[in-house]
């Protein structure tokens, strides 16, 4: 067992056990998200808008404003919101119980107390019957030891992501945190353009427009009641749902023509770590040798 399969490095995540809690970060993530999206320029398939793991939580990573910049922090350890500007700026919003209306104008004074003008569209995105974040008296929940655990996942996870998408050389994204879907993914490129998507919005457009294998966590939701990592090819490849992949357990949904390996399966495993590299590389190589992508050259 190597260090990064030991059992507190992927602790138990059951969703019923912080479901609340779940609902109330995600429109979190969201408000500090949509700061980023709004002050970046566009970078393909929306590279500009997600989050990315720290040794203490989730980060913006820089973002410019005019002549200075700032970065926002969610600091699972010490459950704080840290606002840090480029001007020697810093301050703080404590993550507590409390609801999405007032988490996000109490982040909305912050900024502007530290010169930050900037305009949101408070709708959620990517979530059933949406509120918004102004009117948002609904989710109020924090359980700091489960927002917890759920981080020390995403610190697991994304070393292991990581670890995969060393092993390409051709178009790779970062490993990077999805605050609209809420999920942990790399995706790797074959360097063709993707069919048109018929019907696709602008948003499904770009982050589609050219073939792709992606795999990733998500802690469950919807027909999916557990944590899962998931992985699928677009466009995907003829025989792709039938093809042979691993570890045990794995198996394809057709509802959402992914792979999906529970998250259980995995952090139970006697080697977590190699359970999960097996999971990518064999769904990718599933995709990728189906879908004839020119592996000489993208593999190292």
């Amino acid at each position: 067992m190597t260090q990064a399969d030991k059992p507190e490095c992927w602790p138990a995540l059951p969703l019923d056990s912080w479901k609340d809690t779940y609902a109330t970060l995600h429109m979190w993530t969201q408000c500090v998200g949509k700061v980023r999206l709004a002050l970046t320029p566009l970078i393909n398939h929306w590279w500009n808008v997600p989050l990315y793991v720290t040794s203490r939580g989730l980060t913006t990573s820089r973002i410019p404003y005019g002549e200075k910049s700032f970065e926002l922090r969610f600091d699972f350890l010490r459950h704080q919101l840290v606002f840090e500007g480029s001007d020697g700026r810093v301050q703080t919003l404590a993550l507590r119980a409390r609801s999405v209306a007032d988490f996000y104008q109490e982040f909305m004074q912050m900024l502007k107390s530290a010169g930050i003008e900037v305009k949101i569209w408070r709708m959620p995105v990517e979530v059933a019957d949406p509120i918004p974040f102004d009117q948002d008296r609904t989710h109020a929940s924090y359980d700091p030891d489960y927002v917890q655990r759920f981080w020390r996942v995403l610190l697991s996870v994304d070393t292991v992501l990581n670890q995969f998408r060393s092993g390409f050389r051709g178009k790779c994204s970062p490993v990077h945190f999805f605050w609209g879907s809420f999920d942990l993914a790399v995706s790797r490129f074959s360097g063709r353009r993707a069919p048109d998507r018929p019907g696709a919005d602008a948003i499904t457009r770009e982050a589609y427009s050219h073939e792709v294998s992606s795999v990733g966590f998500w802690p469950g939701g919807g027909d999916i009641k557990a944590a899962a990592f998931y992985s699928y090819t677009v466009p995907e490849p003829r025989g792709f749902r039938e093809a042979p992949v691993g570890p045990n357990g794995a198996f394809f949904d057709p509802r959402l023509g992914e792979f999906v390996l529970m998250y259980d399966a995995i952090r139970t495993a006697p080697s977590p770590v190699s359970n999960l590299l097996q999971f990518c590389r064999s769904t990718y190589e599933a995709g990728a040798g189906l879908g004839q992508w020119d592996r000489q050259a993208l593999e190292r």
